[in-house]
């Protein structure tokens, strides 16, 4: 991109380029106006995939850490500078920031210098608040960032200490500051027994939607090991979602030597195979009042997983015997998330809504505050969207599905 591009462009048509330095006043100074031309408050919408950025907080966060060995390591970081994750995240945020591509886009659009307006919340709160303001958000479901990155931590102890610091932060810290911020609840997936203890300490809070399982990772979904923990969310009415990551620690993956080509793959891979062992080992039928959510691959790749498995399966009907209908029929029984929703060809995009039934099986996600963001505008300007369909994606979806919304 040329500097006269560079200098014009801006998701909300800004004058000025959009730097590191930017805060979300800055970002998001026309989004108001947008919203009102969209007449996006007529709709209730719900952002199912927004990001807070933990890192930020990461030394409130640590005093959380229930093993006292693991609190004292990570405590032992704050006297040393730029080492907010000490130990417990090295493995996983070497080439985070390679998605600022050398400093051209930002990655959260979240700045050192973000004002907090309101002293009465969270510092955390305030931006969050700022962009469901602007945007026309009813509910914002919060998800973390680095730590997406920890199922495949070598140490599985980390993963659970930090899963249950983690919400032990958001419940007692940040969600109080606003009755429209929830969130999904981390499953530290290495460890099923964290995860029913999470799952019974937490499934009844009333801003815990629902429970997460980080994507990246090496975990098959179909090990009996896990099936209580199924079990237990659709006893509860509560909605189980695989979150999409990259991952540059994985051998085959790790050929991929640009961003482009990382967050084309790995973010689509990663909920490709966890989805494959679902359908094929049967828990759709296992589980059949258990909602399944898959947040942050787009949607070009359903179809292609319907199609291929349908063939796959007509060939070798006895590799799934717990089977009674088509695999892309199971599929479509689940739920997406639409961001980053593929537009370059409106013609496909139209057909895979029919595929999967979009108007009732979609849910808006936002992505906020990542470069690739999308704002509710992207639902409701598609022309081939009824208008029930526009407000079932928006929110109507989400709220049928999460009974705490």
């Amino acid at each position: 991109m040329d500097d006269a591009k560079a200098k014009s462009f801006s998701p909300f048509g800004n004058n000025e380029a959009l730097t590191s330095e930017s805060n979300t006043t800055e970002t998001l100074r026309n989004a108001a106006k947008y919203r009102d031309r969209r007449k996006l408050h007529d709709y209730f919408i719900a952002d199912m995939d927004t990001h807070h950025f933990e890192t930020g907080s990461w030394n409130e966060i640590i005093e959380f850490v229930e093993d006292p060995i693991l609190r004292a390591e990570a405590l032992s970081f704050k006297r040393k500078p730029d080492s907010r994750l000490g130990t417990v995240l090295y493995h996983a945020n070497g080439n985070m920031f390679s998605q600022s591509v050398g400093g051209r886009i930002p990655h959260s659009n979240l700045s050192p210098g973000e004002p907090r307006d309101d002293t009465s919340v969270h510092p955390d709160v305030v931006p969050l608040r700022r962009a469901m303001d602007s945007f026309g958000i009813d509910r914002m479901i919060l998800f973390p960032n680095a730590l997406l990155q920890v199922g495949t931590h070598p140490n599985v102890k980390v993963e659970t200490n930090l899963a249950f610091a983690y919400a032990k932060f958001l419940t007692e810290v940040v969600l109080p500051g606003d009755p429209r911020l929830k969130t999904m609840a981390l499953l530290p997936f290495n460890d099923p027994d964290a995860c029913e203890r999470m799952i019974e300490m937490y499934g009844d809070h009333p801003s815990i939607i629902g429970f997460t399982v980080t994507s990246v990772r090496f975990s098959p979904v179909q090990d009996n090991k896990y099936m209580r923990i199924y079990r237990m969310l659709e006893e509860r009415g509560l909605p189980l979602s695989f979150h999409a990551g990259f991952n540059w620690q994985d051998g085959y993956l790790g050929q991929l030597d640009r961003f482009i080509t990382m967050h084309a793959i790995s973010f689509v891979l990663c909920n490709m195979v966890h989805m494959a062992n679902w359908v094929i080992h049967g828990l759709g039928e296992r589980f059949p009042k258990l909602p399944v959510v898959w947040i942050e691959s787009g949607l070009a790749y359903i179809p292609f997983m319907m199609q291929r498995l349908d063939n796959e399966y007509l060939m070798r009907q006895s590799e799934a015997p717990l089977l009674k209908k088509l695999p892309s029929e199971y599929i479509r029984d689940m739920y997406f998330c639409c961001q980053p929703m593929e537009r370059t060809n409106m013609k496909l995009l139209e057909a895979t809504f029919e595929a999967i039934n979009a108007e009732t099986q979609l849910l808006f996600s936002s992505d906020w505050p990542h470069w690739d963001f999308d704002a509710p505008s992207i639902i409701t300007d598609l022309p081939f969207l009824s208008e029930t369909g526009k407000r079932n994606i928006l929110g109507e979806n989400a709220r049928r599905i999460y009974r705490k919304l």
